[in-house]
Parts: structure tokens; sequence; C-alpha cells
């Protein structure tokens, strides 16, 4: 029953993505059993070829409805080509409303998508590979109802008119 609105939903998503010139890497890994296990860690690879340009980098989430916590713990590690840490960070990010549990990011049925901003207008010494890396950190060793874990690299926006 969901599968055909699933369908529709991402081949919508993959139209609208096509015409995203800021993105220069964008992957996303479908977990398996829709369960992320604790010593389940993500690597993602990109490149980087314009060092005077600054860049936004987010991790993407996908859940359901059925997601049982509030909440998510992810640790990022950022690495370049070396394997030098350039940056690391546990980030809290909510999924669903605290008081009336209301469903955070975009969705259909009861899938539900998330960009999150891990760094913001962040400028590379050098051209080269990078190496993000994502674990989740909660109490618990699977973390049920997580369908896919991506990452998002796009060109900051440079136009200088902007407004907090």
């Amino acid at each position: 029953m969901i599968k055909p609105a699933f369908i529709i939903f991402l081949s919508l998503l993959l139209g609208l993505s096509a015409c995203d010139n800021s993105r220069i890497y964008e992957e996303n890994v479908e977990m398996k059993n829709k369960t992320w296990v604790s010593d389940t860690t993500l690597n993602f690879e990109f490149q980087i070829d314009d060092p005077g340009q600054t860049y936004n980098l987010y991790y993407n989430l996908r859940n359901s409805a059925s997601y049982p916590f509030q909440n998510i713990y992810v640790i990022y590690t950022l690495k370049d080509t070396l394997g030098h840490q350039l940056d690391s960070m546990l980030v809290n990010k909510d999924l669903f409303h605290p008081k009336t549990g209301k469903p955070y990011g975009s969705g259909l049925g009861d899938i539900f998508d998330h960009k999150f901003e891990l760094l913001q207008n962040y400028r590379f010494d050098k051209a080269g590979a990078y190496r993000l890396r994502l674990q989740q950190f909660m109490r618990r060793d699977s973390l049920p109802e997580i369908l896919a874990v991506g990452v998002r690299v796009e060109k900051a926006d440079t136009g200088t008119n902007k407004d907090d």
C-alpha cells in the first residue's frame, strides 16, 4: 500500500533534484531491515575541486512515523585525504515535536525526510577527496524505523544580502 506512494515520492524527489546546481555530492544508504545498528558506521567520500568556495554539509535521515524516540544523536567525523580529522561532533536533532509528537521533516504517508546541517560555510584547505563518517549514538544498540541515512555537500550561498 505504501510502495506506490513511496515510488511516486522518490520520482518527484529525483525530478526536483535534477535541477539542483548547488549540490556537489549526495548519497543515501538504505538501512537493512529499517534499523540503524550502533556499530554500523556509514562512510561517505566526496571530492572538493574548488577550495576557494565555501560549502554546507548536511546529513540526511529518512524515518517512519513509528520511530520510537523524539530525537536522534549522531556523531559525525570529517577527515581529509590523509585521514587527518578536521572536525567531529555529537549532534542531537529532533524528529518529532516534543509536546505534540507531530513529525518534523517533509513527508508522504508515514515516511519523513530530514536534512540536518552539520557545517555551514565550511572552507576546505585544498582540493581533494574528503570523508564524512556518521554513527548513531543513542542508548540502544539498534534504532528501528530508520530507513535511510545519507550525506549532502553543496556550495554555500555566496549572496551578500542575507538576513538572520
